[in-house]
């Protein structure tokens, strides 16, 4: 069983490429190599595959990163399943989590979400993306100062406020005032409770 992520830039024709594209890059490769573990193709779009346990934790890294950028955000569909082809590149294998992650990821315009998951259990999804989109409502709403909080968090678990006050030159209480505004507490509640579901999802 795997996941994969399919995403893309939201408002990226507004911003140079440059003021993104490297920090995709870094992101997707935390997860391995290019093109077998991640793509990024027409210009702002691109797949992943992870863990099915890891992916809500990287998609939720990557709109961080990306909406550290002002006036950026990302858009992403997770799909979790089975590979049955795998293919040189990622975005040229097949299986029911390309399938999911695919047609999950056409709905979002749709619906006006930027997240999503798909994992074939009904039951599962519905609670998971309630959760999501109740999770959405201040995520999305994320300013670029809150979203690098997030991202710093997110990428160094074990990190202190006081470390990462050092690491920006801040006060610890503006470290924990801007976690608090950013709910960090809650992001992170949602990602202890989302791989308890992995193993209840069937391929």
């Amino acid at each position: 069983m795997i996941a994969i992520i399919t995403g893309d830039i939201i408002n990226s024709e507004e911003h140079k490429a440059s003021e993104w594209i490297d920090i995709l890059k870094k992101q997707l490769s935390k997860w391995g190599e290019t093109p077998v573990k991640w793509e990024i193709y027409r210009g702002d779009e691109f797949q992943l595959k992870v863990a099915p346990k890891k992916a809500l934790w990287a998609a939720l890294q990557i709109k961080a990163a990306i909406k550290s950028v002002k006036d950026l955000d990302v858009r992403m569909a997770i799909g979790v399943g089975s590979e049955n082809f795998q293919s040189s590149s990622v975005s040229e294998s097949n299986g029911t989590a390309y399938q999911r992650s695919g047609r999950t990821f056409e709905t979002l315009k749709e619906e006006k979400l930027n997240l999503a998951i798909a994992t074939g259990n009904r039951k599962e999804d519905q609670s998971l993306n309630l959760m999501i989109r109740l999770a959405l409502d201040f995520m999305d709403e994320w300013t670029s100062v809150s979203a690098e909080i997030i991202a710093i968090a997110l990428a160094n678990p074990k990190l202190s406020q006081q470390e990462i006050a050092k690491q920006l030159h801040v006060q610890q209480s503006a470290i924990s005032q801007r976690q608090k505004r950013a709910n960090l507490d809650l992001v992170l509640k949602l990602l202890e409770y989302y791989p308890q579901t992995v193993k209840r999802m069937k391929p």
